[in-house]
């Protein structure tokens, strides 16, 4: 069933917000309200109707009409930022990439707004991350079947949770560690290549010269975490974001919760942590940008170890932050965790 009045709310709410861009446009307001109607009220009223939607296979040429921006560029669509700057990358000039969240947004349980909706209709490609973050996913994708998506942790292989609800179930921060995003940037290499192959030649220098520059910071980490005491090298972080790099780079992961939907830690889950860093002396603790980091500052002050600072994970920060980009994002969380762990 429909939900009425959350129904006329949210479109109420979309044509107050968005009346400069329709005026700017010179989309007629009725036209557009009537075509976003009916986007909502396919996302508001379930899934049970919709065709299945497109996963886009790479290996089947698809050139999809009628999606691609004003200037003929296509329209890629992405979960979220990080994602965003990998496909820019990759595209350079000869696409137009879009996140449907803002920097500083919380992604795991993002609802999406009227405004995102009309955006995956018009997108050429969406791109998410797969592994169970983006739980909003399949309501989204049924909004608009004829749309195809392509996951980028295909190929990655999974680390599972270990505990709680989410026990055997993947971690999904997998582009958290450099040696996985390469095999991001590969398959978005291979998804615009097969939208797009008259720009493939661009797509492909694009890529190898990103996936180079991710291979460096992994070095660099490498060779960071090689200055640090083996008796130091553990990231003790709020969520547990970090399961990538803690396997791929030998260090040892503690966190508060699993997974941010679990974002009020309780009381049993900090107690457990403050034992661990009490009894493995571990200088430091760590959280992140898009959570309050209270939880972590009570371990801190019970434990003596140093708040460290916030790691950038489920999203860039704004342009003028020390996370703008991915690339920023790891070289500032290698960063962090190594002036971190070398401070006491």
């Amino acid at each position: 069933m429909i939900d009425y009045l959350k129904y006329e709310r949210i479109m109420r709410d979309f044509e107050v917000s968005n009346l400069g861009y329709l005026k700017q446009n010179n989309v007629s307001k009725r036209l557009y309200t009537c075509v976003l109607g009916l986007l909502v009220g396919t996302w508001l009223n379930g899934c049970t109707s919709q065709p299945t939607p497109t996963k886009l296979d790479t290996n089947t040429t698809i050139n999809p009409t009628g999606a691609s921006g004003r200037s003929g560029k296509k329209v890629i669509l992405t979960t979220f930022t990080v994602l965003a700057d990998m496909a820019q990358n990759v595209a350079g000039d000869k696409a137009i990439v879009e996140s449907i969240t803002k920097p500083g947004s919380e992604i795991h349980g993002y609802e999406p707004t009227p405004s995102d909706l009309a955006r995956g209709q018009g997108a050429d490609l969406i791109l998410d991350n797969g592994l169970n973050l983006e739980r909003w996913a399949d309501r989204f994708y049924n909004s608009f079947p004829r749309v195809p998506h392509l996951t980028l942790s295909d190929g990655v292989k999974p680390v599972e949770i270990s505990e709680n609800s989410y026990q055997g179930k993947p971690n999904p921060h997998a582009w958290m560690s450099p040696q996985n995003a390469v095999i991001y940037v590969e398959n978005i290499r291979k998804a615009l290549v097969n939208i797009d192959a008259p720009n493939a030649v661009t797509y492909n220098k694009n890529a190898a010269t990103y996936s180079d520059q991710i291979k460096a910071i992994d070095i660099k980490l490498k060779t960071a975490i090689a200055t640090i005491p083996p008796e130091k090298r553990y990231m003790v972080s709020c969520e547990g974001a970090f399961s990538y790099i803690t396997r791929d780079y030998g260090l040892k992961e503690v966190y508060i919760w699993p997974v941010n939907a679990e974002q009020l830690a309780t009381p049993k889950q900090v107690e457990k942590v403050i034992n661990t860093v009490k009894e493995n002396k571990i200088p430091a603790v760590f959280c992140e940008s898009t959570v309050s980091d209270k939880a972590q500052q009570q371990v801190a002050k019970e434990t003596g170890a140093k708040f460290a600072g916030v790691f950038y994970v489920d999203s860039l920060s704004p342009a003028d932050g020390p996370a703008s980009t991915y690339l920023k994002l790891l070289e500032y969380n290698v960063n962090t965790l190594t002036n971190g762990l070398k401070s006491n």
